[in-house]
């Protein structure tokens, strides 16, 4: 995480130790650990998996998100991968050449446990990124893409 959140914007990162790919057979458990930060904290945004993603662990991880924070700015964001599941996002952030190779390198760094997987590489992701920037018209034809199914905005 540390990659990603610029020093002055960091928290404090909470990890649980959940058996990969049994989510649904510790799913009390998960939920005890998501109540836990109801009320020791308030988020200006979340970012979580999308909720289509075909990974049991990242539909439950989504499903908690949105069961525990029900009144936060919540981004949904999609992971490339052998299955498939990429679907029309609505929330488009263009990126800088320089933001775009960073955020590549970023997350190639960050998880390299995903490193053995056929999927996993600078292409797909800057191919990712390309599609994206292509849908929104990026000026430098790079973007982020989220799925933002709640969205309030402050009214007069």
């Amino acid at each position: 995480m540390n990659l990603f959140v610029r020093l002055r914007s960091r928290g404090t990162l909470h990890i649980a130790d959940f058996p990969d790919s049994r989510f649904p057979a510790v799913y009390g458990e998960i939920k005890t650990f998501f109540e836990s930060f109801k009320n020791t904290c308030t988020p200006d945004l979340i970012l979580c998996h999308e909720r289509d993603d075909r990974h049991q662990d990242h539909r439950i991880v989504n499903e908690m998100v949105w069961t525990t924070f029900r009144n936060h700015l919540i981004l949904e964001y999609e992971v490339p991968k052998w299955d498939g599941g990429l679907s029309q996002p609505n929330i488009f952030v263009p990126l800088s050449i320089s933001q775009t190779s960073a955020k590549v390198d970023r997350l190639l760094t960050a998880y390299q446990s995903q490193s053995t997987r056929d999927w996993f590489t600078r292409e797909t992701f800057l191919a990712l990124l390309r599609l994206r920037g292509l849908e929104c018209r990026s000026p430098s034809g790079y973007a982020e893409a989220f799925h933002g199914r709640k969205i309030r905005v402050a009214g007069g």
